[in-house]
C-alpha cells in the first residue's frame, strides 16, 4: 500500500536531524582544529568585524589595505604569532550585514576567533536546511531526496571548511537559499512578494554574489504572470512590492559608497581593484603559460578546490581522493543526464518546469560570475560555485536515484568496466599497473551494479552509506591533511 505523503514527510525529518547533528559535530571539529587564519581571507574578514566592534564605524577601503608580499609571507610561514594580521584589511569594501551580525559575537567572545567561526557554522546549517526544503518544494513526493541533497551539502569537505571559518559566504549562501525557497513558494502563490523583497535587500547588504537574486526576482514575476494569465498591471504591482523594499535597503549601502568613493563606484569595487596591486592577473598568467595550459590549470584547480583544497589553497589532498570525487561526480552527472532524458520523454508538471527554470538560471548566473571575475583576476576557487549548492545537490540527488534504474545502472557499469580494462591494459603496456585507480573504478562499477539490482527500498541505505563515507572523508581531510600540514 502506498504510504501517504504527510507520514512520509514526517519520517523524513529524522534523517535531516541526524545530518544536522553530524554537520555540527564535523563543523565544530573543523572550527576548533583548523589553525587560526587558515581559512581563505579569514584575517581580513575578522579585522572588518574588529573595526566595527572597537571603533564603532564601518571601515573604508584605502591604499594600505592590501600588501601581496606580506600576505605571501604570512601564508608561507603559516601565520606565525610574531607577524600581525592587523594589516590585512582588504575586505573593507564588503557590504556590512554579516559583520554587523557578528559584532555582538565578537563582544561576547572578547574577540576570540572560535565563537565567530561557530557563528558562521550555524549560518551554514541554514543552507543545509534550505536545501532540504528547496528539494521538497520541487519534488514533494520524494522526501528521501530532500535529506540526501541536504546531506551532500552538509558533508562536502571544502564547503564544511568554509562554513567553519569567518567569512561572509555563510550568510550569503543562507540568505540566497532562503530566497530561492521563498521564490519557489511564490511561484505557487504561497508567499508574498514583500517577503522576497526583504530577503533580497538583506542579500544586497551582504555580498555582491548575492546580487544574483536581482535578475531572478524579475524572472519569478514573469513566470508567475505568464502561468497565471494575470493583467500586466498585476505584474507591475508585484514587481513594486518586491523590488522597492529590496532596493531601498540596498540603497543605504550604495549611497554611502557613492559619497565615500565617488560616483559611480556604488559597490566600492573600483576602489578595491585599484588597491589590490600585486594580485595575480589573468592576462599576465596567459602571457606566461599560454591559453591552453591556463585553461587546463583553471579547470583542474577549480575542481579540486570545490571538493577540498585547504588553507590558502596550499593543502592539496591525496590524488586518490580527487579521483574518487571525480568518479562520484561523473556518476551523478550520468544519472542526472538520464533523469533529464526521461523527464523530457515523460513530461513534468508546470510547477517543476518553473522550478527548473528558476534554479537552472540561478546556477548558470552563479557559474558565470567567477568566469567574469577571472577575466581580470586569477581566482580558480571552487568555493565561488557554492551559492549554487542547493540546486547542484538537488541535481546530484536525482542523478544518484537514477542509478537505481536497471538500464541506467547497467550502462554505467559497462562503461566503468570498459574504462577499467583500458586503464589496466595501458598500465600493463607501460609496465606500471595503476592498482589504486583500478580499485576505485572497480568499486564504482560494483556500486552501480548493486544499485541497479537491489530493490527500491534499499535506496535509503545506499544514500546513508554515501553520506557516511563523505563524513569519514571530512574527518580524513581534517586530521589527515589540515591539522598536520598547517600546524
Amino acid at each position: 500500500m502506498r504510504e501517504n505523503y504527510p507520514t512520509a514527510q514526517l519520517r523524513g525529518y529524522w534523517p535531516l536531524l541526524l545530518i544536522l547533528f553530524a554537520y555540527f559535530i564535523a563543523g565544530t571539529l573543523y572550527a576548533v582544529q583548523t589553525p587560526h587564519w587558515q581559512v581563505p581571507d579569514e584575517p581580513a574578514h575578522y579585522n572588518y568585524i574588529r573595526t566595527l566592534a572597537e571603533q564603532h564605524q564601518l571601515p573604508e577601503m584605502t591604499a594600505q589595505d592590501y600588501d601581496q608580499i606580506y600576505i605571501e609571507r604570512l601564508t608561507s610561514e603559516q601565520f606565525p604569532p610574531h607577524l600581525s594580521i592587523a594589516p590585512l584589511t582588504y575586505e573593507d569594501h564588503q557590504p556590512p550585514l554579516y559583520y554587523l551580525l557578528a559584532t555582538p559575537i565578537f563582544w561576547l567572545g572578547e574577540g576570540r576567533l572560535l565563537p565567530l567561526r561557530l557563528f558562521s557554522l550555524t549560518l551554514g546549517a541554514v543552507v543545509v536546511v534550505m536545501t532540504a526544503l528547496i528539494t521538497a518544494e520541487v519534488l514533494p513526493q520524494s522526501p528521501g531526496l530532500s535529506w540526501l541533497a541536504a546531506g551532500l551539502v552538509a558533508c562536502l569537505p571544502q564547503h564544511l571548511a568554509m562554513m567553519a571559518g569567518v567569512n561572509n559566504d555563510s550568510l550569503t549562501e543562507a540568505l540566497l537559499a532562503l530566497w530561492l525557497w521563498l521564490a519557489l513558494r511564490y511561484l505557487r502563490g504561497k508567499t508574498s512578494p514583500l517577503s522576497l523583497g526583504v530577503v533580497l535587500g538583506a542579500l544586497l547588504l551582504t555580498k555582491t554574489t548575492g546580487y544574483v537574486a536581482l535578475p531572478l526576482a524579475l524572472l519569478v514575476i514573469v513566470l508567475r504572470w505568464r502561468r497565471g494569465g494575470f493583467a500586466f498591471s498585476w505584474a507591475l504591482h508585484q514587481a513594486a512590492a518586491l523590488f522597492i523594499p529590496g532596493l531601498l535597503l540596498g540603497a543605504l549601502w550604495w549611497t554611502r559608497n557613492s559619497l565615500l568613493y565617488g560616483w559611480p563606484d556604488i559597490l566600492g569595487l573600483q576602489r578595491h581593484h585599484a588597491v589590490v596591486v600585486g594580485q595575480p592577473r589573468t592576462a599576465a598568467w596567459i602571457a606566461r603559460d599560454g591559453l591552453g595550459l591556463f585553461l587546463h590549470n583553471a579547470l583542474h584547480t577549480t575542481f579540486r578546490s570545490f571538493w577540498g583544497q585547504f588553507g590558502w589553497m596550499g593543502v592539496v589532498l591525496d590524488q586518490r581522493i580527487y579521483l574518487g570525487a571525480g568518479l562520484l561526480s561523473g556518476l551523478m552527472v550520468w544519472g542526472a543526464a538520464w533523469q533529464a532524458i526521461f523527464a523530457l520523454y515523460r513530461g513534468i508538471s508546470r510547477t517543476q518546469q518553473d522550478a527548473g527554470c528558476l534554479l537552472g538560471t540561478a546556477t548558470l548566473i552563479t557559474f558565470a560570475l567567477p568566469l567574469w571575475y577571472n577575466l581580470t583576476f586569477v581566482q580558480h576557487q571552487g568555493r565561488y560555485l557554492f551559492p549554487a549548492l542547493p540546486a547542484l545537490a538537488l541535481i546530484a540527488a536525482l542523478g544518484l536515484r537514477q542509478l537505481t534504474h536497471k538500464q541506467v545502472a547497467i550502462a554505467a557499469t559497462s562503461l566503468l568496466a570498459i574504462a577499467g580494462l583500458v586503464i589496466g591494459g595501458l598500465g600493463l603496456l607501460r609496465g606500471d599497473l595503476p592498482l589504486w585507480t583500478l580499485a576505485l573504478v572497480g568499486s564504482a562499477a560494483l556500486f552501480t551494479a548493486l544499485s541497479g539490482l537491489t530493490a527500491a527500498k534499499f535506496n535509503a541505505i545506499w544514500g546513508a552509506l554515501l553520506l557516511g563515507g563523505l563524513f569519514v572523508l571530512d574527518m580524513w581531510c581534517l586530521f589527515g591533511f589540515i591539522v598536520p600540514l598547517l600546524r
